[in-house]
Protein backbone atom coordinates (compact mmCIF):
# COMPACT_ATOMS: atom_id res chain seq x y z
CA UNK A 1 0.00 0.00 0.00
CA UNK A 2 1.01 3.46 -0.87
CA UNK A 3 1.22 6.60 0.73
CA UNK A 4 -2.69 7.43 1.21
CA UNK A 5 -1.75 11.06 1.04
CA UNK A 6 -5.77 11.88 1.22
CA UNK A 7 -6.20 10.04 4.74
CA UNK A 8 -2.80 12.33 6.23
CA UNK A 9 -4.41 15.82 4.70
CA UNK A 10 -7.61 14.62 6.33
CA UNK A 11 -6.27 13.74 9.79
CA UNK A 12 -3.66 16.49 10.06
CA UNK A 13 -5.26 19.15 7.95
CA UNK A 14 -1.97 19.35 6.84
CA UNK A 15 0.64 18.58 4.39
CA UNK A 16 1.91 14.92 3.97
CA UNK A 17 4.40 14.09 6.18
CA UNK A 18 6.51 12.98 3.79
CA UNK A 19 6.54 16.26 1.78
CA UNK A 20 9.95 17.65 1.42
CA UNK A 21 8.67 21.18 1.74
CA UNK A 22 8.38 20.58 5.88
CA UNK A 23 12.20 20.84 5.27
CA UNK A 24 14.01 23.53 3.64
CA UNK A 25 15.05 22.57 0.62
CA UNK A 26 18.96 22.24 1.16
CA UNK A 27 18.13 20.46 4.77
CA UNK A 28 19.56 17.57 5.57
CA UNK A 29 16.20 16.27 6.53
CA UNK A 30 14.59 17.10 3.56
CA UNK A 31 17.65 15.07 1.45
CA UNK A 32 16.67 12.08 4.16
CA UNK A 33 12.71 12.18 2.58
CA UNK A 34 13.80 12.23 -1.18
CA UNK A 35 16.50 9.22 -0.60
CA UNK A 36 13.79 7.21 1.29
CA UNK A 37 10.86 8.26 -0.76
CA UNK A 38 10.56 5.04 -2.34
CA UNK A 39 11.20 2.87 0.59
CA UNK A 40 8.03 3.98 2.39
CA UNK A 41 5.12 1.98 2.57
CA UNK A 42 1.65 2.83 4.76
CA UNK A 43 -0.07 0.20 6.99
CA UNK A 44 -1.90 1.44 9.28
CA UNK A 45 -3.52 -1.86 10.65
CA UNK A 46 -0.36 -2.35 12.58
CA UNK A 47 -0.70 1.05 14.48
CA UNK A 48 -2.67 -0.84 16.93
CA UNK A 49 0.09 -3.48 17.09
CA UNK A 50 2.85 -1.28 18.34
CA UNK A 51 1.20 -0.26 21.53
CA UNK A 52 1.27 -2.22 25.23
CA UNK A 53 -2.54 -2.34 24.79
CA UNK A 54 -2.54 -5.04 22.46
CA UNK A 55 -1.04 -7.83 25.24
CA UNK A 56 -4.02 -6.92 27.23
CA UNK A 57 -6.01 -9.74 26.50
CA UNK A 58 -3.04 -12.00 26.17
CA UNK A 59 -2.24 -14.59 29.13
CA UNK A 60 0.62 -13.52 31.30
CA UNK A 61 1.80 -10.65 28.83
CA UNK A 62 -0.93 -9.19 30.79
CA UNK A 63 0.14 -9.54 33.96
CA UNK A 64 2.67 -6.44 34.10
CA UNK A 65 2.25 -2.76 32.59
CA UNK A 66 4.88 -1.99 30.74
CA UNK A 67 3.62 0.92 28.93
CA UNK A 68 6.39 1.15 26.29
CA UNK A 69 6.16 -2.51 25.05
CA UNK A 70 4.74 -3.28 21.67
CA UNK A 71 2.37 -6.71 21.19
CA UNK A 72 2.13 -10.42 21.25
CA UNK A 73 0.67 -9.31 17.40
CA UNK A 74 2.95 -7.04 16.25
CA UNK A 75 5.76 -10.23 16.92
CA UNK A 76 3.42 -13.02 15.52
CA UNK A 77 3.47 -10.50 12.21
CA UNK A 78 7.34 -10.29 11.26
CA UNK A 79 8.28 -13.50 12.52
CA UNK A 80 5.26 -14.70 9.89
CA UNK A 81 6.82 -12.16 7.38
CA UNK A 82 10.48 -13.22 7.77
CA UNK A 83 9.37 -16.85 7.64
CA UNK A 84 10.78 -17.79 10.72
CA UNK A 85 11.40 -21.08 11.76
CA UNK A 86 13.02 -23.69 14.64
CA UNK A 87 16.15 -23.13 12.90
CA UNK A 88 15.98 -19.01 13.52
CA UNK A 89 17.33 -17.62 16.47
CA UNK A 90 15.84 -14.35 17.27
CA UNK A 91 17.22 -11.70 19.15
CA UNK A 92 15.89 -8.58 21.27
CA UNK A 93 18.40 -6.28 21.89
CA UNK A 94 16.02 -4.14 24.45
CA UNK A 95 13.75 -7.11 25.94
CA UNK A 96 11.89 -4.77 27.88
CA UNK A 97 8.79 -6.75 28.73
CA UNK A 98 9.77 -9.55 26.79
CA UNK A 99 7.55 -10.04 23.90
CA UNK A 100 9.62 -10.89 21.06
CA UNK A 101 11.11 -13.17 23.30
CA UNK A 102 7.48 -14.86 24.93
CA UNK A 103 6.06 -15.00 21.08
CA UNK A 104 9.36 -16.67 19.65
CA UNK A 105 9.08 -19.41 22.10
CA UNK A 106 5.38 -19.87 21.82
CA UNK A 107 6.35 -20.08 18.22
CA UNK A 108 8.89 -22.87 18.69
CA UNK A 109 11.96 -20.65 17.95
CA UNK A 110 14.61 -20.55 20.39
CA UNK A 111 15.63 -16.79 21.68
CA UNK A 112 17.63 -14.65 23.20
CA UNK A 113 17.23 -11.00 25.19
CA UNK A 114 18.93 -8.56 26.93
CA UNK A 115 18.19 -5.61 28.67
CA UNK A 116 19.78 -2.74 30.50
CA UNK A 117 17.35 -1.43 32.70
CA UNK A 118 16.92 -3.97 36.08
CA UNK A 119 13.11 -4.43 35.92
CA UNK A 120 12.88 -4.81 32.22
CA UNK A 121 15.48 -7.84 32.47
CA UNK A 122 14.07 -9.35 35.43
CA UNK A 123 10.51 -9.24 33.56
CA UNK A 124 11.51 -10.64 31.00
CA UNK A 125 13.25 -13.46 32.04
CA UNK A 126 10.43 -14.29 34.51
CA UNK A 127 7.04 -13.91 32.46
CA UNK A 128 7.62 -17.34 30.32
CA UNK A 129 8.36 -19.26 33.45
CA UNK A 130 4.27 -19.10 33.85
CA UNK A 131 3.95 -21.22 31.63
CA UNK A 132 4.89 -23.86 33.38
CA UNK A 133 2.61 -23.53 36.52
CA UNK A 134 0.02 -25.92 36.86
CA UNK A 135 -3.50 -24.78 37.72
CA UNK A 136 -4.11 -23.90 41.56
CA UNK A 137 -0.35 -23.72 42.36
CA UNK A 138 -0.61 -20.23 42.74
CA UNK A 139 -3.34 -20.11 44.64
CA UNK A 140 -2.53 -22.31 47.10
CA UNK A 141 1.10 -20.84 47.61
CA UNK A 142 -0.69 -17.44 48.07
CA UNK A 143 -2.81 -19.02 51.11
CA UNK A 144 0.29 -20.22 52.46
CA UNK A 145 1.79 -16.56 51.95
CA UNK A 146 -0.61 -14.25 53.08
CA UNK A 147 -0.49 -15.83 56.20
CA UNK A 148 3.43 -15.13 56.08
CA UNK A 149 3.06 -11.30 55.96
CA UNK A 150 1.98 -10.46 59.27
CA UNK A 151 4.72 -12.24 60.92
CA UNK A 152 7.91 -10.92 58.47
CA UNK A 153 9.82 -8.03 59.25
CA UNK A 154 9.68 -4.97 56.93
CA UNK A 155 12.09 -5.50 53.89
CA UNK A 156 14.79 -2.64 53.23
CA UNK A 157 13.83 -0.63 50.39
CA UNK A 158 15.57 2.74 49.27
CA UNK A 159 13.26 5.35 51.51
CA UNK A 160 15.66 7.88 50.49
CA UNK A 161 14.77 8.30 46.89
CA UNK A 162 12.31 11.65 46.86
CA UNK A 163 9.16 9.76 45.16
CA UNK A 164 9.07 6.86 48.04
CA UNK A 165 8.81 9.60 50.96
CA UNK A 166 5.44 10.12 49.07
CA UNK A 167 3.99 7.15 46.93
CA UNK A 168 2.73 5.25 49.35
CA UNK A 169 0.32 5.59 52.91
CA UNK A 170 2.35 4.41 55.93
CA UNK A 171 0.10 1.39 56.27
CA UNK A 172 0.14 0.36 52.29
CA UNK A 173 4.18 1.03 52.71
CA UNK A 174 4.47 -1.46 55.36
CA UNK A 175 2.47 -3.79 54.50
CA UNK A 176 4.21 -4.09 51.17
CA UNK A 177 7.85 -4.20 52.87
CA UNK A 178 6.27 -7.31 54.61
CA UNK A 179 5.02 -8.74 51.72
CA UNK A 180 8.11 -8.72 49.75
CA UNK A 181 10.01 -9.77 52.77
CA UNK A 182 7.35 -12.90 53.21
CA UNK A 183 7.46 -13.34 48.93
CA UNK A 184 11.68 -13.88 49.47
CA UNK A 185 10.86 -16.71 51.99
CA UNK A 186 9.86 -19.39 48.54
CA UNK A 187 12.04 -21.18 46.79
CA UNK A 188 12.67 -20.12 42.68
CA UNK A 189 10.76 -20.33 40.51
CA UNK A 190 8.07 -19.01 42.95
CA UNK A 191 9.84 -16.28 44.06
CA UNK A 192 10.40 -14.73 41.04
CA UNK A 193 6.92 -15.38 40.04
CA UNK A 194 5.42 -13.77 43.05
CA UNK A 195 7.86 -10.95 42.85
CA UNK A 196 6.78 -9.47 39.67
CA UNK A 197 2.70 -9.79 40.81
CA UNK A 198 3.73 -7.75 43.29
CA UNK A 199 5.74 -4.76 40.78
CA UNK A 200 2.75 -5.51 39.12
CA UNK A 201 1.16 -4.24 42.28
CA UNK A 202 3.18 -1.37 43.30
CA UNK A 203 1.39 1.33 41.14
CA UNK A 204 -2.26 0.69 42.31
CA UNK A 205 -1.24 0.58 45.92
CA UNK A 206 0.21 3.72 45.62
CA UNK A 207 -0.92 7.21 45.18
CA UNK A 208 1.36 7.17 41.75
CA UNK A 209 0.73 7.27 38.01
CA UNK A 210 2.64 6.09 35.11
CA UNK A 211 2.17 9.51 33.06
CA UNK A 212 4.64 10.15 29.80
CA UNK A 213 7.99 10.65 31.11
CA UNK A 214 6.95 10.95 34.98
CA UNK A 215 5.80 8.87 37.60
CA UNK A 216 3.21 11.59 38.88
CA UNK A 217 1.92 12.20 42.26
CA UNK A 218 -1.93 11.98 42.42
CA UNK A 219 -2.79 12.85 46.23
CA UNK A 220 -6.91 12.18 45.25
CA UNK A 221 -5.92 8.69 44.30
CA UNK A 222 -7.27 6.18 46.21
CA UNK A 223 -4.88 3.44 46.33
CA UNK A 224 -5.38 -0.06 46.51
CA UNK A 225 -4.93 -2.68 49.46
CA UNK A 226 -2.09 -4.78 49.04
CA UNK A 227 -3.47 -7.74 49.98
CA UNK A 228 -6.13 -7.41 47.75
CA UNK A 229 -4.39 -6.29 44.90
CA UNK A 230 -2.46 -9.73 45.09
CA UNK A 231 -5.50 -11.85 45.30
CA UNK A 232 -6.71 -10.47 42.12
CA UNK A 233 -3.56 -10.68 40.43
CA UNK A 234 -3.07 -14.51 41.36
CA UNK A 235 -6.80 -15.10 40.13
CA UNK A 236 -5.65 -13.68 36.40
CA UNK A 237 -2.57 -16.42 37.18
CA UNK A 238 -4.94 -19.09 37.18
CA UNK A 239 -7.23 -18.08 34.54
CA UNK A 240 -3.83 -17.20 32.66
CA UNK A 241 -2.80 -21.09 33.55
CA UNK A 242 -6.67 -22.56 32.17
CA UNK A 243 -6.38 -20.34 28.81
CA UNK A 244 -2.81 -21.22 27.69
CA UNK A 245 -3.56 -24.61 28.10
CA UNK A 246 -6.12 -24.30 25.70
CA UNK A 247 -4.50 -21.59 23.57
CA UNK A 248 -1.11 -22.54 23.39
CA UNK A 249 -2.51 -27.00 23.29
CA UNK A 250 0.05 -28.03 20.47
CA UNK A 251 2.99 -26.75 22.52
CA UNK A 252 4.98 -28.54 24.77
CA UNK A 253 6.52 -26.11 27.48
CA UNK A 254 9.53 -26.93 29.22
CA UNK A 255 12.81 -25.59 30.48
CA UNK A 256 14.48 -26.29 26.96
CA UNK A 257 12.51 -23.94 25.04
CA UNK A 258 12.52 -20.93 27.45
CA UNK A 259 14.15 -18.00 26.26
CA UNK A 260 18.00 -17.11 28.01
CA UNK A 261 17.73 -13.85 28.76
CA UNK A 262 21.14 -11.63 29.91
CA UNK A 263 21.71 -8.83 31.71
CA UNK A 264 23.03 -6.69 29.00
CA UNK A 265 23.92 -3.44 27.25
CA UNK A 266 23.37 -3.43 23.08
CA UNK A 267 25.58 -0.78 22.72
CA UNK A 268 28.69 -3.57 23.45
CA UNK A 269 27.79 -6.85 22.73
CA UNK A 270 31.27 -8.44 23.18
CA UNK A 271 29.86 -10.77 26.37
CA UNK A 272 26.51 -11.47 25.37
CA UNK A 273 27.04 -15.44 25.15
CA UNK A 274 24.89 -15.98 21.73
CA UNK A 275 24.59 -20.00 20.87
CA UNK A 276 24.92 -19.23 17.66
CA UNK A 277 24.74 -15.94 14.95
CA UNK A 278 20.97 -14.63 15.36
CA UNK A 279 19.28 -14.63 12.09
CA UNK A 280 16.17 -12.07 13.21
CA UNK A 281 15.83 -9.28 15.76
CA UNK A 282 12.44 -7.79 16.67
CA UNK A 283 12.86 -4.69 18.63
CA UNK A 284 11.63 -1.18 19.88
CA UNK A 285 15.02 0.90 21.48
CA UNK A 286 14.04 3.59 23.70
CA UNK A 287 12.58 6.72 21.82
CA UNK A 288 14.15 9.88 21.86
CA UNK A 289 11.22 11.40 23.62
CA UNK A 290 13.12 12.47 27.21
CA UNK A 291 11.14 9.50 28.96
CA UNK A 292 13.36 8.59 31.74
CA UNK A 293 13.10 4.56 32.76
CA UNK A 294 14.48 5.16 36.11
CA UNK A 295 11.56 7.40 36.84
CA UNK A 296 8.80 5.72 35.14
CA UNK A 297 9.65 2.42 36.92
CA UNK A 298 10.89 4.21 40.12
CA UNK A 299 9.02 1.81 42.36
CA UNK A 300 10.00 -1.18 41.08
CA UNK A 301 13.79 0.11 41.01
CA UNK A 302 13.76 1.11 44.83
CA UNK A 303 11.67 -1.56 46.14
CA UNK A 304 14.16 -4.09 45.26
CA UNK A 305 16.68 -3.74 42.47
CA UNK A 306 18.38 -0.37 44.40
CA UNK A 307 19.34 0.13 47.73
CA UNK A 308 19.76 3.76 47.65
CA UNK A 309 19.65 6.98 45.52
CA UNK A 310 22.92 6.80 44.47
CA UNK A 311 22.18 3.34 42.82
CA UNK A 312 19.43 4.23 41.31
CA UNK A 313 21.10 7.45 39.43
CA UNK A 314 24.20 5.26 38.49
CA UNK A 315 20.90 3.14 36.61
CA UNK A 316 20.14 6.50 35.16
CA UNK A 317 23.31 7.45 33.90
CA UNK A 318 23.88 3.67 32.59
CA UNK A 319 21.29 3.10 30.43
CA UNK A 320 20.85 4.54 26.97
CA UNK A 321 20.62 8.36 26.91
CA UNK A 322 17.20 9.03 25.77
CA UNK A 323 16.40 11.23 28.59
CA UNK A 324 16.81 14.80 29.68
CA UNK A 325 19.67 14.04 31.97
CA UNK A 326 21.42 12.41 29.48
CA UNK A 327 25.35 13.31 29.98
CA UNK A 328 27.04 13.97 26.72
CA UNK A 329 31.02 13.59 26.69
CA UNK A 330 33.60 16.90 25.49
CA UNK A 331 34.58 14.31 22.73
CA UNK A 332 31.14 13.26 21.21
CA UNK A 333 29.62 14.87 18.71
CA UNK A 334 26.26 14.62 16.14
CA UNK A 335 27.20 11.84 14.25
CA UNK A 336 24.87 12.24 11.32
CA UNK A 337 24.11 15.25 9.32
CA UNK A 338 20.67 15.25 10.05
CA UNK A 339 21.40 15.38 13.77
CA UNK A 340 23.85 18.01 13.20
CA UNK A 341 21.31 20.58 11.62
CA UNK A 342 18.37 19.62 14.40
CA UNK A 343 20.86 20.19 16.60
CA UNK A 344 21.96 23.94 15.78
CA UNK A 345 18.40 24.98 15.14
CA UNK A 346 17.72 24.05 18.43
CA UNK A 347 20.44 25.55 20.30
CA UNK A 348 19.10 28.93 18.60
CA UNK A 349 15.62 28.63 20.40
CA UNK A 350 14.69 29.08 23.75
CA UNK A 351 13.71 25.74 24.85
CA UNK A 352 11.17 24.41 27.56
CA UNK A 353 14.58 22.36 28.59
CA UNK A 354 18.24 23.67 27.27
CA UNK A 355 19.28 20.09 27.50
CA UNK A 356 17.33 18.77 24.45
CA UNK A 357 20.19 19.29 21.80
CA UNK A 358 22.71 17.19 24.76
CA UNK A 359 20.15 14.32 24.80
CA UNK A 360 19.56 14.07 20.89
CA UNK A 361 23.68 14.14 20.18
CA UNK A 362 23.97 11.56 23.15
CA UNK A 363 20.98 9.37 21.70
CA UNK A 364 22.07 9.41 17.96
CA UNK A 365 25.86 8.51 19.19
CA UNK A 366 24.44 5.55 21.66
CA UNK A 367 22.08 4.46 18.58
CA UNK A 368 24.92 4.44 15.87
CA UNK A 369 27.20 2.25 18.46
CA UNK A 370 23.85 -0.08 18.68
CA UNK A 371 23.48 -0.51 14.91
CA UNK A 372 27.19 -1.19 14.81
CA UNK A 373 26.47 -3.98 16.93
CA UNK A 374 23.86 -5.42 15.48
CA UNK A 375 25.49 -5.55 12.23
CA UNK A 376 28.99 -7.58 13.92
CA UNK A 377 26.30 -10.42 15.53
CA UNK A 378 23.72 -10.54 13.09
CA UNK A 379 24.29 -14.05 10.27
CA UNK A 380 25.15 -12.79 6.95
CA UNK A 381 21.16 -12.46 5.55
CA UNK A 382 19.76 -11.80 8.95
CA UNK A 383 16.34 -9.68 8.62
CA UNK A 384 15.72 -6.43 11.34
CA UNK A 385 12.40 -5.18 12.37
CA UNK A 386 12.89 -1.87 14.70
CA UNK A 387 9.82 0.18 15.74
CA UNK A 388 10.84 3.53 16.62
CA UNK A 389 9.17 7.14 16.94
CA UNK A 390 9.40 10.37 15.58
CA UNK A 391 9.83 13.19 17.39
CA UNK A 392 9.49 17.27 17.51
CA UNK A 393 11.04 19.83 19.37
CA UNK A 394 9.89 23.46 18.96
CA UNK A 395 8.51 22.93 15.79
CA UNK A 396 11.78 21.12 14.64
CA UNK A 397 10.80 17.46 13.25
CA UNK A 398 13.31 15.05 13.67
CA UNK A 399 13.00 12.00 11.39
CA UNK A 400 14.35 9.33 13.45
CA UNK A 401 13.22 6.06 11.30
CA UNK A 402 15.13 7.89 8.53
CA UNK A 403 18.43 8.90 10.68
CA UNK A 404 18.71 5.32 12.22
CA UNK A 405 18.20 3.86 8.57
CA UNK A 406 21.05 5.88 7.12
CA UNK A 407 23.06 4.91 10.04
CA UNK A 408 22.45 1.25 9.26
CA UNK A 409 23.18 1.68 5.38
CA UNK A 410 26.39 2.75 6.30
CA UNK A 411 27.36 0.29 8.32
CA UNK A 412 26.17 -2.01 5.78
CA UNK A 413 22.62 -3.00 6.04
CA UNK A 414 19.70 -3.31 3.10
CA UNK A 415 17.27 -0.79 4.11
CA UNK A 416 14.55 -2.80 2.58
CA UNK A 417 10.87 -1.10 3.97
CA UNK A 418 10.19 2.12 5.91
CA UNK A 419 6.58 0.89 7.25
CA UNK A 420 4.06 3.86 8.73
CA UNK A 421 2.59 1.97 11.03
CA UNK A 422 0.77 5.55 12.64
CA UNK A 423 1.01 8.79 12.61
CA UNK A 424 0.70 10.69 16.01
CA UNK A 425 0.01 13.87 16.96
CA UNK A 426 1.54 16.91 18.70
CA UNK A 427 1.29 18.91 22.15
CA UNK A 428 -1.04 20.91 22.04
CA UNK A 429 2.02 23.90 22.68
CA UNK A 430 3.65 21.94 19.84
CA UNK A 431 0.36 22.76 17.85
CA UNK A 432 -0.67 26.41 18.94
CA UNK A 433 2.86 27.48 18.37
CA UNK A 434 3.80 25.63 15.42
CA UNK A 435 0.76 24.08 13.58
CA UNK A 436 -0.04 20.13 13.44
CA UNK A 437 1.72 18.12 11.62
CA UNK A 438 1.41 14.32 11.69
CA UNK A 439 4.29 12.30 13.44
CA UNK A 440 5.58 9.38 11.93
CA UNK A 441 5.93 5.85 13.95
CA UNK A 442 7.48 3.44 12.05
CA UNK A 443 8.97 -0.41 11.61
CA UNK A 444 12.54 -0.48 10.13
CA UNK A 445 12.93 -3.12 7.77
CA UNK A 446 16.58 -3.77 7.35
CA UNK A 447 18.27 -7.31 6.08
CA UNK A 448 22.29 -7.88 6.50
Amino acid sequence: MKLDQHFVGKLFNVKSPHDVTLYPSDSERARLERNFRGKFKEELKLGAFVSYSGNKKIPFLRLYRYKEAFSYNLVKEFLKRFEATEQDYVFDPFSGLGTTLFTSMLSGIPSIGIDKLPIAYFVSMTLPKFLLLKEGEMKKLWEKLKKWVDESDPADVALDVPIMRNAFSEENLLLLRKMKSAILKLDSPYKELFLLLFFSILEECSFTSKDGQFLRLKKDKQPSHPIEAMQRKVVQVEEDVSNAKLLYSGLTIDENIIPKVEYGDTRDLSNVEFEKEPTIIITSPPYANRYDYTRTYALELCFHFVRNFEELKAIRYGILRSHIESRLLDDEYPPHPAVKEVVELLKSKKLNNPRIPHMLTAYFVDMAQVIEQWHKVLSKGAKVAVVVDNVRFEGEMVPVDLILSEMAENVGFNVKEIIVARYKGNSSQQMKKYGRVPVRESILIWEK
